[in-house]
């Protein structure tokens, strides 16, 4: 006979609804747009980075405060160096509570 214990349902992962990529000088500014169901200080979207195609970590903004009221939201990120060639990148959201979302946004440079 199988049993099931009871698990606490996650919450929804954050999602990256857009990103604006511009290129300034010799870095890039990134304005990233994400949702998230946050519920306060215990439980919010509190980062999102920008990764290469092999996972390497390119630029990390660090979300300081829930966004109850304010979905989606906007955030920027400038002075973040691609390598050469890179011609597209992704970007992830991550909440307090449930960590990396794994779903990855992509990014094509121009």
């Amino acid at each position: 006979m199988a049993s099931v214990a009871a698990c606490p349902a996650l919450a929804d992962a954050p999602v990256i609804r857009a990103v604006k990529a511009e290129h300034k000088g010799t870095s890039w500014r990134f304005d990233v747009t994400v949702t998230h169901p946050d519920t306060g200080w215990a439980h919010y979207a509190d980062a999102w980075r920008i990764v290469d195609a092999a996972g390497n970590e390119l630029g990390l903004r660090i979300l300081a405060h829930p966004h109850e009221t304010e979905q989606p939201f906007t955030r920027s990120l400038s002075g973040v160096e691609i390598p050469e060639g890179t011609t597209e990148v992704w970007v992830e959201g991550r909440c307090l509570v449930d960590g990396w979302s794994g779903e990855r946004f992509p990014v094509r440079l121009k």
